[in-house]
């Protein structure tokens, strides 16, 4: 909207004074707009680029090719469909590219459902895989998963939870490769294409396996009983190293304090039945199997060096093993997570992410480095008040990432040995609504005295009183960052966010323990979770921070959040309705004691302590403290959620219904948990922002 002038006349004295009334702030559509860039990757001999571009439901595949790199769109409907598209994988060479289109995330009690419907369509949508050769138009080769591709152009999938083949030609008919009793999964390709190694999942039990064809036996990896898998190929095909995990006696292990988990590495001969164990990591809890949204990178590399992430010394970091066994070398010191890595075609080095940097605030944000698998000190790559990540090497030298400003749009950027870094593959309108603020990294401290950092979200002007909001993050082992995400869900979160402050609200993002980026210690907390809810101690301080806060009005703050969010938001209600004058509770846990699989009643004659654990889930959980919540609530939800169950939200609004507290609620027919269609974010918005604005009256 463009701003109004007018003109006016003082008295007597024909004075022109001109006067300026400030222009509104964008709408929601306009803060919503914004481009989602993910699943960056090149092919293992680099030379090619692809990603996935989302922007406002419309999902589409980015090719990047030629000396140049220059980019194209080469699959998308141009549809707000809610069919997901991911699963970027390259042959070899890069000459073919495959994806999966449709399907969505879920838990583990969710994987037989079907594909989910968010568009209620009447004709049940499938999960195919697709492929693109040398740049042609795609084609729908396959209903299924997980795509590999070998160096030979073979590819395999997974359909039903078995391994499966089909010719890259329209029409062609797909073939089982094999059959095995377990869930298969983790599908690689041997360097030379001859054979697929695998891991099948049996329970309590995992193997490594190999396929060889159609008429040699499977051969295991040294199988125990263990859970094995996190394997990668050496590079001359000869030989797997693979992580090995003891496991705990069935149904014995506490879910209410945290036992060490620790993990060895182990290499096999891939012709022969011998395999042994190179190194086991200390029996402590730094020593554990490391609990990271990015898993353990196992990754052999030139050198015959094996490269993993652990956390001996409480951070996240990438260590370099001789395969004939030793002493780990620490690559990254530093308190700071590792988090996003890719290796260089040539195996000799590193490319990461991590939350460090000279700039103040960098423990918010991501930056990008190198480092060689020799040792040696590790070079920052960028630097600054933007954030880069998901970095993927084009060459040796030559390597491309996505930059997420504070302020302005994600775009995929291409830096080479000389010169400075640029955008590639730019498309759409552009993406920079007014009134969008840098966040302010802030800190405060806990009632424990843990200090918690958050980001702070303030427009200047305005009303000198403004409605104080605070925002939790879901996962809980996520962190929000001073800038966008790398995550689409906590894209839309950071948008919100920004729309909000430009709306006459403070804002306060808040990093809970549980949450990664501030060390082992703090995402396991004593006491977190089921086992006492000490977090939530966190969005207290929190809150007290927000109300103490210059141009804040104490008596106006609310809390949003989404799945772990939403249970924070909805302990907030129950527990402090004196603080907290409303909320919006998007898809939370309401009652842990209800949560499918958290918490396994054994079926032994040893139970372990699942009674007090049941007891303390409960006295965890919102739905313990109901008599104390007075304040309104939104709740929304979609009701084919496969993460957070929708009878958490049934059961939490007919308890609320029951002893007369105010609430309503948005329901998504087929929608999962995180909403597969822009117009199901939209509306889900648009409630949320009349809600708020009812209730808190920025």
């Amino acid at each position: 909207m463009r701003a109004k002038y007018w003109l006016a006349t003082l008295g007597g004295f024909g004075l022109a004074i001109t006067a300026v009334q400030a222009a509104s702030p964008p709408d929601l559509e306009t803060f919503l707009a914004y481009p989602f860039l993910s699943g960056l990757t090149a092919p293992a001999q680099g030379g090619r680029l692809a990603w996935i571009e989302n922007r406002q439901g419309k999902r589409s595949v980015w090719l990047a090719k030629g000396a140049d790199l220059a980019a194209t769109r080469l699959a998308g409907t141009g549809l707000d469909d809610g069919m997901e598209l991911g699963e970027l994988t390259f042959s070899p060479d890069g000459r073919i590219l495959a994806w999966v289109r449709g399907g969505g995330e879920h838990n583990g009690w969710a994987a037989s459902l079907p594909p989910p419907n968010p568009a209620s369509a009447v004709v049940q949508p499938t999960q195919s895989v697709w492929v693109s050769v040398d740049g042609a138009a795609p084609i729908e080769v396959a209903e299924g998963a997980e795509p590999a591709l070998s160096s030979t152009g073979r590819l395999a999938f997974i359909k039903g939870n078995q391994a499966w083949t089909v010719a890259l030609t329209p029409g062609a008919k797909p073939e089982k490769l094999f059959y095995d009793r377990g869930h298969v999964g983790e599908l690689v390709w041997s360097p030379d294409g001859s054979k697929l190694a695998f891991v099948s999942r049996r329970g309590d039990h995992s193997f490594v396996g190999i396929y060889a064809g159609p008429d040699v036996p499977i051969r295991w990896l040294a199988p125990a009983t263990a859970y094995d898998g996190d394997f990668a190929w050496s590079p001359d095909g000869t030989r797997i190293a693979f992580v090995r995990r003891e496991g705990e006696p069935d149904g014995l292990a506490s879910p209410l304090a945290e036992t060490p988990n620790p993990f060895s590495l182990w290499v096999a001969e891939v012709t022969a039945n011998r395999a042994r164990k190179i190194w086991e990591s200390p029996k402590t809890l730094d020593g554990s199997y490391p609990e990271v949204p990015d898993g353990m990178f196992v990754q052999w590399m030139a050198g015959d060096r094996i490269v993993f992430r652990a956390e001996m010394d409480g951070w996240p970091h990438l260590y370099a093993l001789p395969a004939a066994g030793g002493t780990p070398k620490l690559l990254t010191p530093g308190a700071f997570m590792v988090e996003h890595v890719t290796a260089t075609p040539d195996g000799k080095s590193l490319i990461y992410d991590a939350n460090t940097g000279a700039t103040p605030g960098d423990v918010d944000r991501r930056h990008l480095y190198r480092v060689s698998v020799d040792g040696g000190a590790p070079v920052a790559l960028t630097r600054g008040v933007e954030g880069e990540f998901t970095a993927a090497a084009v060459s040796d030298d030559r390597l491309a990432y996505v930059g997420a400003p504070a302020t302005g749009a994600m775009r995929v950027m291409l830096a080479g040995a000389k010169g400075a870094a640029h955008p590639i593959g730019e498309a759409g309108a552009p993406y920079a609504p007014s009134g969008m603020v840098v966040p302010q990294p802030v800190t405060f401290t806990a009632a424990d005295g843990t200090t918690i950092h958050g980001q702070l979200f303030a427009a200047k002007g305005g009303s000198a009183h403004k409605p104080g909001l605070v925002f939790v993050h879901g996962g809980p082992p996520r962190q929000m960052l001073a800038g966008w995400a790398y995550r689409e869900y906590y894209a839309h979160s950071y948008a919100m966010n920004q729309y909000y402050a430009a709306h006459g609200y403070v804002v306060l993002s808040v990093n809970y323990r549980l949450g990664i980026g501030y060390g082992r210690a703090f995402q396991h907390p004593a006491k977190g979770g089921i086992a006492g809810n000490s977090e939530y101690q966190d969005v207290q301080a929190g809150a007290r921070f927000l109300a103490a806060t210059n141009g804040v009005d104490p008596a106006r703050i609310g809390i949003w959040g989404g799945s772990y969010g939403g249970l924070l938001t909805a302990h907030a209600l129950a527990h402090d309705s004196a603080t907290f004058k409303a909320g919006v509770d998007f898809h939370g846990v309401h009652d842990w004691s209800l949560f499918p699989s958290l918490i396994s009643k054994p079926d032994r004659y040893e139970q372990g302590d699942y009674e007090a654990a049941m007891k303390s889930a409960f006295e965890s959980s919102p739905e313990a403290a109901l008599k104390g919540w007075t304040s309104p609530v939104l709740l929304i939800a979609g009701d084919d959620d496969r993460n957070v169950r929708f009878d958490q939200t049934v059961d939490l609004a007919r308890r609320l219904r029951a002893q007369g507290t105010p609430y309503e609620t948005f329901i998504l027919p087929n929608e999962i948990h995180g909403f597969l269609r822009y117009e199901s974010w939209l509306r889900a918005d648009e409630v949320s922002v009349e809600f708020l604005g009812r209730t808190l009256k920025p």
